[in-house]
């Protein structure tokens, strides 16, 4: 099959595991030898890129330059960073900010339900008293779709990693449950991460 225009400008999207063709082809970047074949490794554009003049092997490379417009992509497992948006009797909103430590481009939504907050005694926890709106929290990501993903905070290094007071001074955490405005001294109750 002879290259096109369009395979050196990237036009063809291909997903991991697509089939980019034969051995008669060499893996690039973004792509990977799987016995007599190559596949993409990486969701991206399709290129072919010919053998440099003098090479001894004569096959064209291909590869799969990275989509830029998609970042991170929440997965079960993933731990996340979100601000929470709304807190209500048995759960909080959040909206997730990065997934493993990489940014992400598009809004994700995440709620963290009631039994989800902590470990132990998950039928005295007061979701008032465990996040406000504005937080950011580290969670582990449980369960989701597109729509919402399910967020657990029920370890000791998950919870609120940063927050203001109603004041707007800084919080710093004191405890596992409370954290003192820096600028009036006052103590408000939060689920707080264990600091690494």
């Amino acid at each position: 099959m002879a290259a096109t225009a369009m395979d050196h400008d990237g036009g063809e999207v291909v997903t991991p595991g697509e089939l980019l063709g034969n051995s008669s082809l060499l893996a690039g970047l973004g792509a990977y030898a799987d016995g007599r074949c190559v596949r993409a490794s990486i969701t991206g554009h399709r290129r072919l890129v010919p053998p440099p003049p003098g090479s001894t092997d004569q096959r064209s490379t291909v590869e799969v330059v990275g989509h830029k417009a998609h970042g991170a992509v929440p997965q079960p497992g993933s731990v996340v960073i979100a601000r929470v948006t709304k807190v209500m009797a048995r759960m909080a909103s959040a909206d997730i900010m990065c997934v493993d430590s990489k940014a992400v481009k598009e809004k994700f939504t995440g709620m963290i339900r009631q039994q989800d907050v902590r470990a132990t005694e998950i039928d005295k926890v007061d979701m008032f008293q465990s996040y406000r709106p504005g937080d950011i929290v580290r969670a582990l990501l449980s369960l989701g779709d597109a729509r919402a993903y399910y967020l657990s905070t029920a370890q000791n290094e998950l919870g609120v990693v940063s927050a203001q007071s109603i004041t707007g001074g800084t919080l710093v955490p004191i405890s596992w449950t409370e954290m003192q405005c820096e600028l009036t001294g006052q103590i408000e109750q939060r689920k707080v991460a264990k600091v690494e």
